[in-house]
């Protein structure tokens, strides 16, 4: 089979949660035997050099730098417009262009989508089957961004989201199939009106890669990873540190907390002259950081879809402690496999008990790992995968 697929970020190297879901499907179709073609966008030169990392992932590459001088302009001119003002960013005549003349062979047996905002350039192409990996429902992401920011960005965060609504749910009429990565975020699509099928299968975690480092933790020490860019998880750690920390700390006074993640900004970076705050910025591996930790917080507002922070340190056998929000994109019982927290003092009585009791401690490590392995496997995932593509043929064959 012949594979085109469209992602809206290089995915490659699979370090991120935009970049570790395409990899890991693209890889896997390649494995199968099929030849795929990988049509994406860079948003630098160096971030389209990384795509050569693919080259033994994939068949082909077609990669298109954003151009920021064109693409902000744009996303501000799209405003006023029906469509998404994000879809702006990644539009590229460049990319459609080279799309096109690539579906023009007629040789394609798949055209599978991963983001919404890079449907538009085969929304209207035909082929003997296509799918669109919403992955997490954006539309609903700009809608809770509208619910924490304050005018005039909650206007525009409102907007946004209402026209993303209106284009997801046409967009499922344009694919024979939708998917998600959750079941949380497949009815999420379905109440939006979705005329399509729609189904999901969930993000999975390298259990060999993730895996319990056999040495001893900090017995005081809590750790936050991801990107420190990104308004959620900067949100995150703000109110940590304002409204959970100064409480933990007289409970257990020399508790630390570390916040590792690529590109803090300044206000994150602040955060470092705390007491017991660390600030690490960009490291070349988070695997020391989460394993030596004596468990991982994710108390997240703003929580869709699936937290690879939360597969990732569970993987490694390290217990994670994260807001209800966070926990439910994770195939795993809130008690049992991790801790899920409704209120800041439900968050601090539970970093409590795991950092005063090792048997704790050690019994949600083992349960977390065992859960990952049996339900958050790339393998099962894609075995899913398969079997929804495979569930799809009969039906265009038939139409």
């Amino acid at each position: 089979m012949k594979v085109l697929f469209v992602c809206h970020r290089v995915p490659f190297p699979p370090k991120r949660g935009g970049k570790i879901r395409p990899f890991n499907i693209i890889r896997h179709l390649q494995d199968q035997g099929h030849r795929v073609t990988v049509a994406s966008l860079a948003r630098s030169q160096a971030e389209a050099d990384e795509a050569e990392g693919l080259a033994s992932h994939c068949s082909k590459r077609l990669v298109e730098v954003v151009d920021d001088k064109q693409a902000w302009p744009r996303m501000v001119a799209w405003l006023p417009t029906t469509r998404p003002s994000s879809f702006g960013y990644f539009h590229s005549p460049r990319l459609k262009a080279r799309i096109d003349a690539e579906l023009a062979t007629g040789a394609y047996d798949l055209i599978f989508v991963h983001c919404s905002s890079v449907a538009p350039y085969v929304a209207e192409a035909r082929a003997p089957l296509k799918i669109i990996d919403f992955g997490d429902m954006d539309s609903q992401k700009w809608r809770e961004y509208s619910q924490h920011r304050g005018f005039p960005l909650s206007a525009g965060y409102w907007l946004e989201a209402v026209k993303l609504e209106r284009t997801e749910r046409l967009l499922t009429g344009k694919f024979d199939l939708a998917t998600c990565t959750t079941r949380a975020e497949m009815e999420s699509l379905q109440t939006l009106g979705a005329t399509g099928q729609t189904a999901w299968f969930p993000n999975g975690v390298d259990a060999e890669f993730f895996t319990p480092s056999g040495v001893g933790y900090e017995p005081d020490l809590v750790t936050f990873i991801g990107r420190m860019d990104y308004y959620p998880n900067q949100q995150a750690v703000t109110g940590f540190c304002a409204e959970v920390l100064p409480t933990l700390q007289a409970r257990r006074p020399g508790t630390r907390f570390e916040i590792v993640g690529a590109d803090p900004s300044r206000e994150i970076r602040e955060l470092g002259q705390l007491p017991g705050v660390t600030v690490t910025g960009s490291v070349p591996d988070v695997r020391p950081y989460v394993t030596r930790a004596a468990l991982t917080i994710a108390p997240l507002q703003i929580a869709r879809g699936t937290q690879n922070k939360i597969l990732e340190s569970m993987a490694m056998g390290v217990p994670v402690v994260c807001s209800r929000q966070a926990s439910g994109g994770v195939d795993a019982v809130p008690g049992e496999h991790l801790l899920a927290c409704d209120s800041r003092e439900q968050l601090v009585d539970a970093i409590v008990q795991i950092l005063g009791s090792r048997e704790l401690r050690e019994r949600l490590s083992v349960a977390g790992r065992s859960r990952v392995l049996a339900n958050h496997s790339w393998p099962s995932s894609m075995r899913r995968l398969d079997a929804l593509i495979a569930s799809q043929f009969p039906k265009r064959a038939a139409a």
